[in-house]
């Protein structure tokens, strides 16, 4: 190890990429973590906290509306949506700081860069154009939104990652998918006051959980006023010279709307690495990389961990990733992730939640996504 410049260099700033380096400079290891957006990934930049930061504003009509019951007399609320992003903006900067400065607390040195891996042990940082050598690297670059690019009109729609900083809400808002993302933002936007029309191409929303609380969920979020179109996709999106959005749908229906948001999975962040050049192996179907069960690569040295490796898509997931990784790469405690029976929970109102055999629902089903 000490012919390199690192004993770990990790590719990914997110969630299980910077809680490897802490916890790998904690022991004593030279550790250099590179980044080339934020630190804190696709949970702490957007994802599981912005979400639930966007899931409680939604919320506060109902509680308005449930008060007089209780004796308070709530005068006519207003929401400003540029308030709310504004102060998501100061809480995911304030936990970016943090995410970083943990690191560099530990012992570890970052970068704000683009990672390339050039040689086994060879790592070029195109922020800094020069390169940095490692005994170890550990690739945890995450994912994104599943494009559509055989979808005309695609260049008209929009992912999560811009749905929480639209410039302004939109009046209505067709959101296409029928996972986790999509119901959501679909009770979010919804609960903000923006006409909201789901449409899934399968029977019933949130295929894998228990039928009986996809049916129960689809009809409370009916019954709200959330329109819910199964059995559906989208053939084309084309803009009006008034600048609303027109979807054509298989089902023969038209919807007008401000924005067409997709929400139909999400991709492992591999391209433009260098991965190929050095003979990592990837799926052909998803360009995820390929691991064993201890997170090892097909080359020794080699590893990769959360969300590219198209496991299990979770914050806590990928954690827990990390912390097996460090047993085994640094303390000769060969450790395999446990992926059966994890708990989780969809921030739909109501939220709904499971973990092995046994369904709940409630907000105690949340799973915590620190690093």
């Amino acid at each position: 190890m000490a012919g390199y410049d690192y004993d770990l260099f990790v590719i990914g700033g997110g969630s299980g990429g910077v809680r490897a380096a802490r916890v790998a400079a904690a022991l004593g290891k030279r550790v250099g973590i590179a980044e080339e957006y934020r630190f804190g990934g696709t949970c702490v930049i957007r994802g599981c906290v912005p979400k639930k930061l966007y899931v409680y504003a939604s919320q506060f009509p109902e509680h308005f509306a449930d008060a007089a019951g209780y004796g308070w007399m709530v005068p006519e609320a207003s929401f400003d949506w540029q308030t709310l992003v504004a102060n998501k903006d100061r809480e995911i900067s304030r936990l970016e700081a943090i995410y970083k400065r943990n690191v560099e607390g530990s012992g570890g040195e970052t970068f704000h860069s683009r990672a390339m891996i050039v040689d086994p042990h060879v790592i070029h940082l195109l922020g800094e154009d020069r390169t940095v050598t490692a005994d170890q690297i550990l690739i945890a670059t995450g994912g994104r939104p599943a494009a559509h690019p055989a979808l005309p009109g695609h260049e008209h729609c929009i992912f999560s990652n811009e749905a929480f900083d639209l410039k302004e809400l939109p009046k209505a808002i067709m959101i296409e998918g029928g996972g986790y993302i999509a119901v959501e933002f679909a009770n979010i936007f919804h609960g903000l006051g923006v006409e909201t029309t789901l449409v899934y191409r399968g029977k019933e929303i949130l295929g894998r959980f228990d039928m009986d609380l996809r049916r129960t969920l689809h009809e409370t979020m009916e019954k709200k006023g959330i329109k819910i179109l199964c059995h559906a996709v989208s053939e084309s999106v084309s803009k009006r010279p008034d600048g609303r959005l027109d979807a054509q749908l298989t089902s023969g229906q038209v919807l007008t709307v401000d924005q067409v948001m997709l929400a139909i999975g999400r991709i492992p962040n591999t391209e433009n690495m260098g991965l190929e050049g050095v003979g990592i192996e990837m799926t052909a179907a998803t360009g995820a990389i390929k691991v064993d069960r201890f997170s090892r690569t097909n080359i020794d040295n080699i590893w990769a961990i959360g969300d590219v490796t198209n496991r299990v898509q979770l914050t806590p997931v990928a954690i827990h990733e990390a912390m097996c990784f460090v047993e085994t790469a640094f303390k000769n405690n060969p450790t395999a992730p446990d992926h059966d029976t994890i708990a989780t929970a969809v921030f739909s109102q109501p939220e709904i939640g499971t973990v092995g055999l046994y369904m709940v629902t409630s907000s105690s089903a949340a799973v915590g996504c620190t690093a």
